[in-house]
């Protein structure tokens, strides 16, 4: 018989399918919005297309809540999401979790799958972030040498650590080869070995400007560095490939100056402020032990040291007095002990000892072998009485007296006249053979 699926469960069984599919897990799609509706509840429900698929979509208002836009039909946008099923239509459709105007297009989506691949190999993880050095004696700027964010973070690094040594490894911050170029200053950096701090950035810029720190190979470049990056590129709201990667994220290229060296004014104030607690702490400390030796120069010792030189050998003479005493006392009670023991071991009498419990083993002997001796007597009557209750009990022994048992044609057993109807064959079997027989007639017994 054919088994026939409700459509419940074939929907539920794709949508299981859809729904531990990971390749339908944040993905990213391009598409235009038509039949847009912003229900009362705040979710909003609407349609994908472009030239030649559509795909339901909902974004609900958890997610919504924070677009800086007004979604409308005919928009392009780029979205992302997890594509599955909504059971009671037996539709696919995705739910949305990001969305923004499609303004930049394929390089968002560039920047979203870079920023994925990157991230799943680990290279955003901070186990491996390194600490930025509290005070650094040499800093690479890698940036533009023109542009107005290496005079800012100059003109910082001057205001608040005019010591600091810095160098400017000029690069291309945009264009073509802008990424090869800063990729290559950052392995230069660190070829030369002589920087503790690497500050790698550029200004504010549109996303195609600010490109570059976008690029896989800046990305590995900052990743591979053993001396520790910070970041600033753009203004507080861009985030770049290289904001994720570096070891520390600036928000502007001012910042990444001010992050990267301490405040010489501050500096100085914390050692001003330590220099006049150190001086409180000295001043303290000495007046303590002023005091504390004030005290030992009028102590008893000082003023008249014979008095108590006599006074302590006085002392060391009860001390070996009382020392004797104990001695004495100790050495006569092991005496006294050693004695008592003495005379215990003599009355003991250990050979005497071994004569009574010689004569207690041949006691226990003689015991264990009258009871071995009466458990196997009383085992062997019973052994007698269950064998005389088996004969008893055995059917062989009940023929001998004449009895008999009737087997039909399969073998077994007769136990009533309901058995056997006239004409049929029996087997009769008596204690010394077997008769076969005729049933003849049926006499059955009344109540």
């Amino acid at each position: 018989m054919q088994k026939y699926l409700t459509v419940s469960a074939v929907t539920n069984y794709i949508k299981r399918k859809f729904d531990s599919d990971k390749h339908l897990k944040g993905i990213l799609i391009q598409g235009e919005i038509s039949n847009f509706n912003h229900h009362s509840r705040g979710h909003m429900y609407f349609t994908l297309k472009d030239e030649n698929a559509k795909i339901s979509a909902v974004m609900f208002k958890s997610q919504n809540r924070q677009l800086s836009f007004k979604p409308n039909n005919g928009m392009k946008v780029l979205v992302k999401g997890d594509i599955s099923i909504y059971g009671p239509q037996g539709q696919y459709q995705i739910y949305i979790q990001e969305m923004q105007p499609d303004g930049i297009g394929a390089l968002y989506l560039a920047y979203e799958q870079l920023k994925e691949k990157l991230e799943k190999e680990g290279l955003f993880d901070a186990s491996r972030k390194k600490a930025i050095p509290k005070i650094p004696k040499h800093i690479a700027i890698i940036t533009s040498p023109t542009g107005a964010a290496v005079r800012d973070i100059i003109t910082t690094l001057h205001r608040r650590f005019p010591s600091v040594k810095r160098t400017i490894l000029p690069v291309s911050v945009q264009g073509d080869y802008a990424a090869e170029s800063i990729a290559k200053a950052i392995y230069q950096a660190n070829k030369l070995n002589q920087f503790d701090t690497i500050i790698v950035g550029r200004g504010g810029g549109s996303i195609e400007e600010l490109w570059a720190f976008n690029e896989e190979i800046v990305a590995r470049a900052i990743y591979h560095s053993s001396i520790p990056i910070i970041s600033a590129v753009g203004h507080e709201t861009d985030y770049t490939i290289s904001d994720f990667v570096a070891d520390l994220r600036a928000p502007t290229p001012t910042a990444a100056a001010e992050l990267s060296v301490p405040s010489l004014t501050e500096l100085n104030e914390q050692v001003n402020s330590q220099f006049h607690r150190l001086g409180r702490g000295m001043k303290h400390y000495i007046t303590n032990y002023k005091s504390k030796l004030e005290l030992l120069k009028n102590a008893y010792a000082f003023k008249y040291p014979i008095h108590l030189t006599r006074q302590k050998e006085q002392q060391l003479d009860q001390y070996l007095i009382e020392l004797n005493k104990r001695i004495i006392r100790f050495i006569d009670e092991k005496k006294m002990k050693q004695n008592y023991l003495k005379e215990k071991l003599i009355q003991t009498k250990p050979t005497r000892l071994i004569d009574h419990n010689k004569e207690e083993l041949m006691l226990k002997q003689q015991r264990l072998k009258r009871r071995v001796e009466q458990i196997l007597v009383d085992t062997s009557n019973q052994y007698e009485h269950k064998l005389e209750k088996l004969s008893l009990l055995n059917p062989l022994e009940t023929m001998k007296r004449g009895y008999s048992i009737t087997y039909n044609n399969e073998n077994k057993i007769i136990k009533s006249t309901k058995e056997v109807a006239p004409g049929d064959t029996v087997t009769v079997r008596l204690n010394d053979g077997s008769l076969d027989c005729q049933v003849w007639g049926i006499e059955k017994k009344e109540d």
